[in-house]
């Protein structure tokens, strides 16, 4: 850093860091907001919990859209992962960041959503507050490049098969654990499937 910039000049430097930076709300198991902070500081910090949102996307047939991670991703790289997943920034409804991350991730505009469960993931590098939700979409998919390598509908069997072989995100494989327990309390999923 030049020895001849004023504190202010450092403090808009600072500022203008974390304006470019995803601000995220950390909260509590209500999903209250206790305070904003940078992305980069609650990463790597299990203890501060944070929103996001995952949408679980079916086609018609049924089947689940999973989207393989980027191996430039800091979570999962290279990994198999939900539909749509993303963090509800600061100032954001869930509604809003549902809707941003299904346009941003798949090229998704317009799909009628269901609220489904909630839940908590922890792992070691992060805790989030997870809103699932799903869909059945038709139409065409257009997934950002930059942070998915691939994308493709997947049979529940499938995914049963593949699970615990380092194949799909543990943040995914705690996901279909928590879909499958909530079909089985609807009464809409063959009770027979033990994931």
């Amino acid at each position: 850093m030049d020895s001849d910039m004023s504190g202010r000049q450092v403090s808009g430097l600072l500022k203008g860091k974390y304006m470019q930076e995803e601000m995220l709300e950390v909260v509590n198991e209500k999903g209250e907001t206790l305070k904003s902070l940078p992305r980069s500081e609650i990463h790597g910090d299990p203890a501060l919990l944070h929103r996001v949102v995952h949408v679980l996307v079916f086609n018609e047939q049924g089947k689940l859209l999973l989207q393989k991670r980027s191996m430039n991703k800091d979570v999962a790289p290279g990994r198999w992962d939900t539909s749509v997943g993303g963090h509800v920034n600061a100032g954001e409804t869930l509604d809003e960041a549902m809707h941003r991350e299904m346009e941003e991730e798949l090229g998704i505009a317009t799909c009628t959503t269901k609220f489904l469960y909630t839940y908590i993931h922890s792992n070691e590098f992060e805790s989030e507050l997870v809103y699932t939700y799903s869909c059945v979409y038709s139409g065409a998919i257009h997934f950002q490049q930059d942070e998915i390598d691939e994308v493709r509908p997947w049979s529940l069997d499938e995914i049963r098969e593949n699970s615990g072989k380092g194949i799909l995100s543990d943040n995914f494989e705690h996901e279909m654990k928590m879909y499958l327990k909530h079909c089985s309390k609807q009464r809409t999923f063959d009770d027979s499937l033990n994931f």
